[in-house]
């Protein structure tokens, strides 16, 4: 059974005054909400309708660091052992 969907109404004039797209507004707002440390990059992304590479490049375009830290790094060596890459 997929989630539901939560429906947020925004109207157009606003849309229009922010020069703005509504798949725009999902990035602007998950890239926010990812800043603030109120969503992890995989659910800021699954917002954003973006691959997380799609949405590290957003961020990465506009400066803003990756929460990134030795546990994720930890698990990439992993990951990576696993593949047979290390």
């Amino acid at each position: 059974m997929a989630p539901a969907n939560a429906t947020i109404e925004i109207p157009r004039d606003v849309l229009t005054a922010a020069k703005l797209s509504e798949d725009e507004i999902k990035v602007e707002l998950a890239v926010h909400l990812y800043v603030g440390r109120r969503l992890s990059i995989g659910k800021a992304c699954e917002l954003a309708g973006l691959s997380h590479w799609q949405f590290r490049r957003i961020l990465a375009s506009r400066e803003i660091p990756a929460d990134y830290d030795v546990a994720d790094l930890e698990v990439d060596f992993e990951t990576l052992k696993s593949l047979g890459r290390l």
